[in-house]
């Protein structure tokens, strides 16, 4: 059957296959060899680069880093993320972690703002750079299911308006908050804060706290700058009542990659004397 002998055979058992056009099929036959290609390459990475069958677990954020990259195979520039699990009870209200922090080299990602304010501090969010600004017109808009904005900052006398809309924004994790200084009277820093690339993360009800700090694009001092400062964010956010063990575990991936593994104490020196 040729080079594509596999492809041709797949295509001849699937039904309805048969009304495919010859550009289609051979673009599908193009697909099955890329992604064949893709996975020998993925593997002889593997091979290369770590095992990752844990046999090497004593990775620092370098070595993590460039595994990281190893595996990125998306067409597109990819985000990198950590997850961190942690030692806590998401059910208990004293043990829910929430992230807030400023990376020094932003997300890569271009962050829109919704504000609710009205009077002059409207017009000092519109000068500061917001995407949007209203108060009952934005409730309005967002009840209408148009929400083209990732960040919401509410001033306090608003609150009662963003109310309305709040079982909109909270599950999307947009609602404005006094604990992540989006409920505010100081529009202007608010809105450049986030603009810059202030971030909230908030820790799921599995422990693991999902965390984004830039793109594959960035080089790696950029990245790892960013890092530092998210991770000094998360270990500041330690609960009072979380002793010893805070974090378990920590693994690097980028958006379609495999989760890489890497050793705490590496990371930041506090965490080699957890539960010290």
């Amino acid at each position: 059957m040729g080079r594509y002998g596999y492809a041709e055979r797949m295509l001849r058992v699937s039904s309805g296959v048969s009304r495919l056009s010859l550009a289609q099929k051979t673009n599908l036959w193009v697909g099955v060899a890329w992604f064949a290609t893709a996975k020998k390459k993925v593997g002889s990475s593997q091979k290369l680069e770590d095992p990752m069958d844990g046999s090497q677990p004593n990775r620092d954020f370098d070595h993590a880093l460039r595994l990281v990259r190893a595996h990125a195979r998306a067409r597109f520039d990819e985000t990198v993320e950590v997850k961190f699990h942690l030692n806590v009870d998401p059910r208990k209200a004293n043990q829910v972690v929430r992230v807030m922090t400023k990376l020094p080299h932003g997300t890569g990602q271009k962050i829109r703002v919704a504000v609710f304010a009205d009077g002059q501090n409207a017009v000092i969010a519109r000068e500061a750079g917001a995407h949007v600004v209203g108060s009952n017109d934005l409730a309005d808009q967002i009840k209408a299911g148009v929400i083209d904005f990732d960040r919401c900052i509410a001033t306090p006398d608003m609150m009662g308006i963003v109310g309305k809309v709040a079982r909109i924004l909270g599950p999307r994790q947009l609602m404005p908050n006094p604990k992540h200084g989006t409920v505010t009277t100081d529009v202007r820093s608010a809105v450049l804060d986030a603009k810059a690339g202030q971030v909230n993360f908030k820790v799921d009800r599995n422990s693991v706290l999902h965390c984004h700090f830039g793109k594959l694009s960035f080089d790696d001092k950029s990245l790892k700058e960013n890092f530092s400062a998210l991770i000094d964010g998360v270990i500041a956010a330690r609960p009072d009542v979380v002793k010893g063990l805070y974090i378990k575990s920590a693994a690097f991936c980028s958006t379609m990659g495999p989760g890489i593994k890497a050793e705490l104490a590496k990371l930041h020196p506090s965490l080699s004397k957890q539960g010290n």
